[in-house]
């Protein structure tokens, strides 16, 4: 028999949720449903904390301690990316096999890194604004007019100054 749930343990959830919608209740309900939370408030709080995030698939991470769950949006880099290219907010359920065609300022592309850095397996920021020119290549977007691989192809050759840290 598992052991009897501790209420004032902290029990963290990642879930993926669409922003700014409320997911399905049935989705929530076997992950916090056993930790004594009601699926529909849950659902509702991640729906109001991923408000800005309206229309794409992101990660939220659910911190449960005392039957309380508080909710913290921890973003993908092609989440960002697709944030930076600054389309319109798009109905799911309508339109599908999205392509993304804009493009993206190589100083937004080094924001994201740093957003991304304590997640990155790179060693420098170098690394990590790599790591996000091959996302933004399979996101499909150009980064100051140019293909991502071009731009990767700069860095390599020493055309584009990355800061450090």
């Amino acid at each position: 028999m598992p052991p009897k749930f501790d209420p004032t343990a902290i029990h963290i959830v990642y879930l993926r949720a669409t922003g700014g919608e409320v997911g399905a209740t049935a989705s929530l309900a076997p992950k916090i449903g056993p930790l004594g939370l009601s699926p529909k408030k849950v659902g509702d709080d991640i729906a109001k904390a991923t408000q800005d995030w309206k229309g794409l698939r992101i990660t939220v991470q659910l911190t449960i301690q005392n039957r309380q769950a508080k909710v913290s949006v921890v973003p993908s880099a092609s989440s960002l990316i697709i944030k930076a290219l600054k389309e319109p907010p798009r109905d799911r359920k309508k339109q599908k096999n999205i392509v993304h065609n804009g493009n993206v300022s190589f100083d937004d592309i080094v924001d994201i890194a740093r957003q991304m850095r304590p997640r990155s397996i790179a060693r420098k920021l170098e690394g990590t604004v790599k790591e996000i020119l091959g996302t933004a290549q399979s996101v499909g977007c150009t980064v100051d007019g140019l293909p991502p691989h071009d731009v990767i192809d700069k860095i390599n050759e020493g055309e584009y100054e990355v800061p450090e840290e």
